[in-house]
């Protein structure tokens, strides 16, 4: 595993090469700049163009309802598949319909003038510059669709980031790679009920973009250079295809690679992949994936002094563990300190997706017609499955009303059921110890809805954490097929979540982890759990810093202790261990047994000036005025518990006196007890 790659030589006799304004070492993947070169200063604030080059079924899934019912051998779940189960020509005739409908100017205008967004982040397929297997004939006329894009872009002042988002042989094992690896049918280890067809992706996922995987080990046992040499070659195709075009701000040479990817093998094909940008169109960014590792101790220092390159890193928290609201805004929030950390120790950072979702009920969002064991944690929403966008010549569409969820099934449950499509759960409006979330329907009660800004709030501060500290990011995805505004820029714009102005420079995006920076949260035990579990969460933070233990208790004596001094032991332990680690990335969880709760206080906002002045200062005035109406309330608190009082005295004397009936007494208590009843 010590090799390296070795494949891109200059002249076989220097370990540098020259470039207009900078030097390239091949031996430590380092650079010499000089004064002429720019710093990566621009800042993205952008969305991706997903589900429409490289498909991916719960983006678009009225393009997979035709394999619904299907087998072995008629049954597609990705692009690979796509193309291998329809042939070339009705392939090819599927995706042109798709693609002319999927993405038009229309919304590219809208992106520009009401998302206000400035860049376009476009996930293409290897197989769009250089075809191979199935693809061949199937994709035709792609690129003519990837230059409408850069045209459309140039016209309305956006950027494109070209990103590779797919690979020959799967650099993850999703099916955003364009092929499902890992995938086993499973039908033949069932013999009831008869013709039950299922296939296993989860437990067996791998890639083999990179090589041989071993399951058992962990480890690649080989390396694919073939495959690698492959993915430099349509590096090289795509800047050369697009090299010209104004829009162009650069290239991302490989979407999410596994996090068991070897990091030297890949951290050199990233460093060949940038010569070959910078030799043919040196002013572009050059953004690598951080393979789901964002560590400093990885990145830090690799490309030191290479202009123009930036690391992605994606933040998503729809498979976090259900939780209240506060602990989807700290979390959102304390990635910030991540940010940083990699900023300083790497360079540029930009969050290349992320999302409002905070569950896992988009219908097919962990693969077709399946799920990860386990999730959806909590019931999900379901509407009306919608009519298809491309028209009603698509095979399988719409979905018929009168049949239950089909196969063939996978390891979970996903699907469309008599005419309906699971969607993202609504957020209750949470009681005062914030636990409402335990219990909620998947639909608000009316009265109850807090979705819209419980998602304003979210959006705010993954803004605030995004751009004020990293260098901007891009949303997943422009759209989707189903009302999803949870994963839809476009939809999450309509309904205010994310704020439509020309700037990043306001007020409430500049203030929205205040609260959370401050640490003005207490990380708490949850009451009502099991005894065994909060021990379990105790000892786990006590084993990882041994100074939270609560002096003169010991972990072997927590088993003696009752619920409630238990509970108080916990919250303790909890509160200090998150408060020393947060900023390390520790959430207020500890085995579902810990949720995070604000500080009963009254938080007074300080005022903040326009960032774009640079300056920010605490507001006396406001903190005055809103000293004065808490001081204002609590005596008109106190002055209302002193008449009530004082009328019950008067009550208690009239009675001694005879003055009230014993006869009017009863009656009163009897509407008193009939109006505690209808409230209960």
């Amino acid at each position: 595993m010590s090799a390296t790659l070795n494949t891109f030589h200059y002249d076989g006799s220097s370990d540098f090469r020259k470039f207009e304004h900078f030097i390239a070492q091949n031996s430590t993947m380092k650079c010499f700049v000089d004064d002429h070169v720019e710093p990566f200063d621009y800042q993205v604030r952008g969305t991706c163009i997903g589900g429409w080059l490289v498909l991916e079924p719960w983006i678009t899934p009225s393009m997979f309802y035709q394999f619904l019912g299907g087998n072995e051998g008629s049954t597609a779940m990705d692009m690979y598949s796509f193309c291998s189960v329809l042939g070339p020509v009705e392939g090819n005739k599927q995706l042109r319909r798709h693609w002319e409908a999927w993405v038009t100017e229309e919304i590219i205008a809208e992106l520009a003038l009401v998302g206000k967004v400035n860049s376009l982040r476009l996930p293409v397929g290897d197989w769009m510059y250089i075809p191979y297997g199935p693809y061949i004939n199937c994709t035709d006329g792609a690129l003519e669709y990837v230059d409408k894009l850069l045209d459309w872009a140039l016209k309305y002042n956006l950027t494109v980031l070209l990103d590779i988002h797919g690979i020959k042989d799967s650099q993850n094992g999703f099916d955003n790679s364009g092929q499902t690896s890992g995938f086993e049918w499973t039908s033949l280890l069932n013999d009831w009920p008869i013709g039950l067809v299922t296939f296993e992706h989860w437990p067996v996922r791998s890639a083999k973009w990179m090589g041989k995987f071993d399951r058992y080990t962990g480890e690649y046992t080989s390396i694919n250079y073939g495959n690698i040499r492959h993915a430099l070659d349509v590096v090289e195709a795509v800047v050369l295809t697009h090299k010209n075009h104004p829009a162009v701000l650069g290239l991302e040479p490989l979407n999410e690679p596994w996090e068991k990817t070897p990091i030297d093998h890949l951290k050199r094909f990233y460093w060949e992949a940038y010569l070959i940008v910078k030799e043919h169109a040196p002013l572009w960014k050059y953004v690598i994936h951080d393979s789901f590792r964002l560590d400093t101790n990885i990145w830090g220092g690799f490309m030191e002094g290479c202009p123009d390159r930036a690391l992605d890193t994606h933040i998503y928290q729809a498979w976090n563990i259900p939780a209240s609201q506060a602990t989807f805004y700290n979390y959102a929030c304390q990635a910030k300190s991540a940010i940083a950390n990699m900023e300083q120790a790497f360079g540029p950072v930009i969050v290349g997706e992320w999302s409002l979702a905070t569950d896992n009920c988009a219908m097919w969002l962990n693969g077709f017609n399946d799920n990860l064991p386990g999730y959806p944690m909590l019931p999900c929403k379901h509407v009306r499955c919608p009519d298809p966008y491309m028209g009603p010549d698509q095979p399988g569409t719409p979905i018929d009303p009168a049949k239950p969820i089909q196969g063939p099934f996978g390891t979970g449950m996903s699907g469309p059921s008599y005419g309906m499509c699971p969607v993202s759960r609504d957020w209750t409006a949470e009681n005062s110890d914030g636990m409402n979330w335990i219990l909620a329907p998947p639909e608000a009660p009316e009265g109850y809805d807090a979705t819209d800004d419980v998602m304003k709030n979210l959006a705010l501060k993954k803004i605030n954490t995004f751009s004020v500290i990293g260098h901007g990011f891009y949303f997943w995805n422009f759209r989707t097929e189903l009302p999803e505004p949870q994963w839809s820029y476009m939809l999450a714009v309509q309904k205010g979540w994310i704020p439509s102005g020309p700037s990043l420079n306001i007020d409430e995006i500049a203030t929205a982890c205040e609260k959370e920076d401050n640490g003005q949260y207490k990380c708490i035990a949850k009451r009502g759990m099991l005894s065994s579990n909060v021990i379990n969460g105790i000892r786990s933070c006590v084993s990882r810093d041994p100074s939270v233990e609560p002096q003169g208790t010991n972990v072997t004596q927590y088993e003696d202790l009752d619920d409630e001094d238990l509970a108080t032991v916990a919250d303790d332990v909890f509160n200090d261990f998150w408060t020393k680690h947060r900023l390390e990335g520790v959430t207020c969880d500890f085995g579902g047994v810990a949720q995070l709760m604000e500080l009963n206080y009254t938080y007074v906002p300080r005022f903040v000036a326009p960032i774009s002045k640079g300056w920010t200062i605490k507001h006396p005035i406001a903190f005055g005025i809103s000293a004065f109406i808490i001081i204002v309330l609590l005596f008109v608190v106190f002055g209302f518990y002193m008449m009530r009082r004082g009328g019950e005295l008067r009550e208690q004397t009239l009675r001694k006196l005879g003055a009230i009936r014993n006869s009017f007494a009863r009656f009163s208590y009897a509407r008193l007890g009939d109006a505690t009843n209808m409230q209960k």
